[in-house]
């Protein structure tokens, strides 16, 4: 067999697919573009969903590649097979088409068994196919030339997710060899297609070739698929004759690195620390990709997972004896393995180390307080007996330590302990129900009522198009019943159509007014919600009787909503700036769109300079002055996505969606409402940037006349200082406070120089009145210095001058007090410390200290004790 590197089998397989007139499509993100279906990119095939759904027609019709995927679904057996990982690579081939099961079975066993291809001995291969696929079969055996005991009919080899494009599938097993034999001969599950560690699978081919019907039957497909795929890391454990996939070229180097860190036995001598070797390698390879994709650890979606997989890592870490963070360090590790393939993540090095540097720090603050509190907790629960750790426990450890309750159930499964889910999922209730009561029911309808629920009538909103309507009153909702009119008080309504906005996407609510035929406001439109069957429920003030089935005039603030408007289309510029400038892994992570300002939630870790805010607000008034025309369409979600538009992950889209597109710069799913030309914006002004949480940052800014009435007062503020500083040109006020800061600058360097002067006139009045007691000398005095620093020199003087044995200084200043003692080495020779005396002295002014043995230093808060303090240090001295 020959011997190769991953680095080669990929490429052969990509060199092999190429010369049979495929096109190599590049790995995509692990991150999914433009597809809020999928969390993660999890197969080859997940990246081309677009040609075999006929979206979009592929220029070749034959593809292949070497796609990064992440699955989580089984995390906890990562380290304990073989074979199990978060990340891995999936080779593929694919016919939009073109090919069949013919040149696909053909190519995979020329690939397989060719002298100048993997060369495989197709002695130690076999196939599995579905019972009905009779041509597949004939193939393999009749073309191919694979005996009939190579194959084996498996009644699951039909690939079907229960409607659409489905098929048989043939799978190819490799045969490792009797010493690989774990099972006994026979065992059910020994043959090609068990489960066992013999016969390992290297290559699924599905030929997808019926459609599933809704009547559960089955009809041919008109344009026939092939979607294969094949593990790389499986395939580089045969060519390596490697054991299991870990002690391949993709992950014994990490292996090795952490060897060097851990204080434990290597890595192959103990089955137990091998589990935590195999995990932190497979999870490092997860996070440096998926950070490196613009994922990053959070609470919520894809970046729970990343969470869930460093802190995984970081208590795998803690068993080899790794206290420090130490997972950042691996990170160029991964990026040297998959540099021939993958160079993203040697290049975005620094990013990544950073991120995974600053979220296992964090962790690390918490982690151990948790730990000793778990270990206590399991302790507890083995003394009494008991084999489940309760829900109580497990929520405290979480909600105060930021344990996952994975990671509880893992120690815990370690010390043959199980853990209460169903006590945890009611503590987590019971929270959510504090944070739920802690909110208004009624404006925000977090909680909805069974009437609510039960109103079933249409309502429609016409407010893209209108800002008044005419429209039927259909439901009154007073407190918690129906009623058919009201005459004043506050009440919820239902219209059949609305040109009220419901606050929605982070788009604020409009306000407005309801008319009578008469002409007159019955009511004032405080705040509009989503009911629970999608209506728009107008909250609002009645001032006049209403009417359920009457026909009222439906009129919003205008002006309000105008404003409202122009930060929303700010938001879209300013979000697709952000990447820009910050790149692609800024992503929005919330919004707040008002009438006076917007606020955009965005992921991004560490600081954001100046200079860039300055860049961003420049790009978004550039585009605002461009006068770009801003063009809403209606769409299904597939041609959306194939336009560009961005999806939001969490975010859930019917079949039919909004598309908002600044020209062609910015195109985004949005069902908010927006101006119809960027000019209308007018100005845009950043206001503030800050951190909100772990890789969160937030970005606030105002629009139009908000945006003026800031300029305008930052102008009027650069006047009031022009005046203080007496600049008579405003262009000159920075000149004028540099010169100011450093005339400021070379005063407080005269005060230090007199100050220094004073304290060494203090000292040599102070050095001259040591006094003897208990045959040992001690100078004690009262001084007046600026603060600890220059008691501390004072100190270093007497330290140069070795004038006595012992030295006590206090100092008062605006109502506080500071002690110091120093000793020289003789005294501490003598078994007398700074730091014993200072504490017996410290409470006479009020305050507590502590130090080295020849220095020590204390505060106090009562400058009247200072002289008993003194008096206490020549007491203590004659004790001695």
């Amino acid at each position: 067999m020959k011997q190769l590197s991953s680095a080669q089998v990929r490429q052969m397989f990509l060199d092999f697919f190429q010369s049979k007139g495929h096109t190599i499509e590049p790995s995509a993100s692990l991150v999914p573009v433009n597809d809020p279906t999928l969390l993660w990119i999890n197969s080859g095939v997940a990246t081309l969903k677009k040609y075999f759904d006929g979206s979009v027609v592929p220029e070749n019709p034959r593809i292949t590649n070497a796609q990064k995927s992440i699955r989580t679904n089984d995390i906890e057996n990562v380290g304990k097979t073989a074979r199990h990982h978060t990340m891995f690579e999936m080779l593929g081939n694919f016919s939009i088409g073109d090919y069949f099961k013919n040149e696909a079975i053909h190519w995979a066993w020329e690939f397989l068994t060719g002298p100048e291809w993997m060369a495989f001995d197709p002695e130690k291969l076999y196939v599995t196919v579905y019972p009905k696929d009779t041509e597949a079969k004939r193939i393999w055996h009749e073309e191919v030339g694979l005996p009939m005991d190579h194959i084996i009919d498996v009644e699951d080899n039909f690939w079907d997710i229960g409607a659409g494009p489905c098929g048989p599938d043939t799978e190819i097993f490799y045969d490792r060899g009797e010493a690989y034999n774990d099972l006994a001969e026979d065992d059910p599950e020994n043959y090609p297609g068990g489960e066992n560690e013999r016969y390992l699978e290297i290559w699924n081919l599905v030929f997808s070739e019926f459609n599933h019907k809704p009547d559960n039957t089955f009809e041919p497909l008109p344009h026939k698929n092939i979607d294969t795929g094949m593990g790389l890391e499986r395939m580089v454990s045969i060519v390596q004759d490697a054991p299991t996939n870990f002690e391949t070229d993709l992950f014994l180097p990490i292996i090795h690195a952490v060897e060097k860190l851990s204080k434990q036995v290597k890595y192959g001598e103990n089955p137990v620390t091998d589990i935590s070797y195999k995990v932190i390698a497979d999870h490092i390879r997860a996070l440096s990709f998926a950070i490196g994709d613009g994922a990053l650890p959070s609470n919520e979606g894809r970046g729970y997972v990343l969470r869930r997989l460093l802190r995984r890592a970081v208590m795998h870490g803690k068993k080899l004896g790794i206290e420090k963070a130490f997972l950042y360090d691996l990170v160029p590790v991964v990026g040297e393995i998959m540099v021939s393939y993958y160079p993203e993540v040697l290049q975005q090095k620094e990013f990544i180390e950073k991120v995974v540097r600053t979220e296992e720090e964090r962790f690390n603050e918490t982690i151990n307080e948790g730990l000793e509190i778990l270990n206590q907790v399991i302790a507890d629960v083995k003394k009494e007996n008991g084999t489940t750790l309760s829900g109580k426990d497990i929520f405290k450890l979480y909600d105060t330590y930021g344990f996952p309750v994975e990671l509880t159930e893992e120690v815990a499964e370690d010390e043959g302990l199980k853990v209460d889910h169903a006590g945890f999922e009611k503590e987590m209730e019971v929270q959510r129900e504090r944070a739920r009561s802690a909110r208004s029911t009624e404006k925000s309808m977090g909680v909805q009522s069974a009437l609510l629920t039960d109103i079933k009538v249409e309502s429609k909103f016409v407010g893209y198009d209108h800002i008044e309507s005419n429209s039927e009153l259909l439901v009154i909702v007073k407190g918690e019943e129906l009623v058919s009119e009201l005459t004043k008080g506050e009440a919820q309504l239902i219209f059949a159509e609305t040109p009220f906005y419901a606050e929605m996407g982070g788009q604020v609510a409009d306000t407005g007014w309801i008319i009578d035929a008469s002409g007159d406001i019955v009511a004032n439109v405080v705040d509009v919600q989503k009911a629970p069957n999608g209506q728009f429920m107008h909250t609002v003030e009645v001032l006049s009787t209403i009417k359920e089935g009457q026909v009222y005039h439906l009129l919003i603030d205008a002006p309000r909503r105008n404003r409202i408007i122009k930060n929303h289309t700010a938001i879209h510029l300013l979000h697709k700036a952000l990447k820009e400038v910050l790149g692609e892994h800024a992503n929005q992570a919330g919004s707040l769109v008002a009438p006076g300002h917007l606020r955009f939630d965005f992921t991004h870790f560490g600081q954001i300079t100046t200079d860039e805010l300055i860049k961003m607000e420049k790009i978004v008034n550039e585009k605002i002055w461009e006068a770009i025309p801003v063009e809403t369409i209606e769409t299904d979600i597939d041609t959306a996505k194939n336009m560009g538009a961005m999806a939001l992950f969490g975010e859930k889209y019917g079949r039919e969606v909004r598309v908002v597109n600044v020209g062609d710069w910015s195109i985004e799913l949005c069902g908010g409402t927006h101006v119809a030309n960027t000019e209308n914006i007018g100005i845009f002004k950043i206001v503030s940037e800050s951190g909100i949480g772990a890789g969160v940052r937030r970005i606030e800014a105002v629009t139009s006349k908000e945006a003026y009435e800031l300029l305008e007062e930052e102008e009027q503020q650069l006047k009031d200082v022009a005046a203080i500083v007496k600049s008579p040109q405003l262009k000159e006020v920075v000149s004028k406070t540099e010169q100011l800061q450093q005339q400021l600058k070379e005063l407080q360097k005269e005060n230090e120089q007199l100050a220094s002067k004073l304290a060494n006139q203090q000292a040599g009045d102070i050095f001259k009145n040591s006094e003897t007691i208990n045959g040992k000398t001690i100078i004690t005095a009262q001084v007046k210095v600026k603060d600890m620093n220059q008691l501390r020199q004072l100190a270093d003087q007497w330290k140069q001058k070795a004038i006595s044995d012992i030295l006590v200084l206090a100092n008062e200043q605006d109502g506080k007090v500071s002690l110091l003692a120093a000793m020289t080495k003789e005294m501490n020779e003598a078994g007398l410390k700074a730091g014993d005396l200072i504490k017996a002295i410290a409470p006479k002014v009020g305050g507590g200290g502590g130090g080295r043995p020849d220095m020590a230093q204390a505060g106090g808060k009562n400058p009247a004790g200072i002289p008993d303090a003194l008096s206490e240090a020549k007491a203590w001295l004659a004790n001695q």
